[in-house]
């Protein structure tokens, strides 16, 4: 995910980020990022926070304010625009730092375990909050999870890798239906997945020499 963002670059090989090369993709703003932490301003509001790349970038201050909004409805946090990030929870914090990365409607959003920290509860909730944002904006997401019930419940392709040196050992492309919920994780597909996502899992142990 470092690669596709452009802050690493491939020792081999070529890296293409939609077609394009990954510094492209950086240079075009075709990605939004959520890191493992919101990584929020305190000293900023909810709405503020969100607008913040929207200022970098120059956009007219009417424009900032509706894409804020816009984006805050899509991570259902509308009514919190004044509010303050020490005011909400571990799981509305991090609902702010999706939306700020879809503030300026990029191609690609690029997600480093951002719900790792959280409860299980919170995160099952996030978990299908995040479905249903992938189905009203289409968006292709990478997900990094070291869940397996997260991987498998999220997905539609799975890439598990080793350890140190990280390395490719299987790719699985999820035979799971597009809608899910809480019972799809009971479904025999959902457990033959997870079962080949462990087994992977400790097949790629012995790369860690």
């Amino acid at each position: 995910m470092r690669v596709v963002a452009d802050l690493e670059h491939p020792t081999s090989g070529t890296a293409l980020v939609n077609g394009g090369t990954p510094e492209q993709a950086r240079l075009d703003r075709a990605y939004g990022y959520v890191f493992q932490a919101p990584t929020l301003y305190p000293w900023r509001s909810v709405a503020r926070n969100v607008m913040l790349p929207l200022e970098i970038m120059g956009l007219p201050k009417a424009d900032q304010r509706e894409r804020a909004r816009a984006a805050l409805e899509l991570v259902g946090l509308t009514g919190f625009e004044r509010k303050y990030p020490w005011q909400l929870s571990g799981g509305m914090q991090q609902r702010v730092s999706i939306a700020r990365a879809l503030s300026f409607d990029p191609d690609l959003l690029l997600m480093d375990e951002p719900f790792g920290a959280l409860d299980e509860i919170t995160r099952d909730r996030l978990n299908d909050e995040l479905l249903s944002l992938w189905k009203k904006t289409n968006k292709t997401v990478i997900f990094v999870t070291h869940s397996i019930s997260e991987a498998v419940y999220l997905s539609t392709k799975i890439v598990i890798m080793s350890a140190r040196p990280g390395r490719i050992i299987d790719i699985i492309d999820s035979p799971l239906p597009r809608d899910r919920s809480a019972a799809t994780r009971d479904s025999q597909a959902f457990l033959d997945v997870a079962h080949r996502v462990r087994q992977g899992l400790l097949a790629g142990h012995g790369h860690d020499d």
